[in-house]
């Protein structure tokens, strides 16, 4: 779980481009905000990421406590960036309009510390009932579960709506649900 240094950050350069065509003028504040805060992280680690991902023997037997705050704004690499800050870009843009700034700011916060214990609770939970430590270990970063939140959250707001998942058309209220379990066949990393 190493950054590769030295070369071109495709990922970044992509990102910032999407960025471009909203344009900044059209992004609401803490969108903004979270956007540059999780590039800053992403260009000056506050950590390694071996030290600041999120596992429950780090975070639970060791009572690391504060990897709880840095997983989420932290990415493996550049593409892990990208396509979580373009999700956090389109959702921002929905969802902050509608809740309003100091609303949306409160949600990301919740969320970002929220979803680690949900993560440890989860993973403490498989790794007792299939008696298998490896889940002990198992270790993470990034912004997917908040965004994971976002959108049933969106999807809460906006009811009736239809997405694409796969190919298959399926509502919203179910699509992000469907997303999950296609992401941790597709990707199970």
């Amino acid at each position: 779980m190493q950054r590769r240094q030295g070369r071109v950050n495709a990922g970044l350069l992509l990102l910032l481009y999407q960025i471009s065509q909203v344009g900044l003028q059209n992004v609401p504040t803490v969108t903004l905000g979270v956007l540059i805060l999780n590039i800053f992280l992403f260009l000056n680690p506050a950590r390694p990421l071996t030290q600041v991902c999120l596992s429950v023997h780090e975070g639970f037997y060791r009572r690391n406590w504060q990897r709880l705050l840095l997983s989420p704004f932290h990415h493996a690499d550049d593409w892990h960036l990208y396509y979580n800050m373009v999700s956090m870009l389109w959702k921002g843009m929905m969802l902050e309009r509608k809740l309003k700034s100091v609303w949306f700011a409160y949600v990301i916060a919740v969320f970002s510390v929220l979803i680690g214990v949900v993560y440890l609770g989860l993973e403490f939970t498989v790794m007792k009932i299939l008696d298998d430590p490896s889940y002990e270990m198992s270790c993470a970063v990034g912004f997917s579960g908040v965004l994971f939140a976002l959108k049933v959250l969106n999807n809460h707001y906006n009811p009736g709506r239809v997405s694409s998942v796969l190919g298959l058309q399926i509502s919203s209220k179910y699509a992000c649900w469907v997303e999950l379990v296609a992401i941790h066949f597709i990707s199970p990393g």
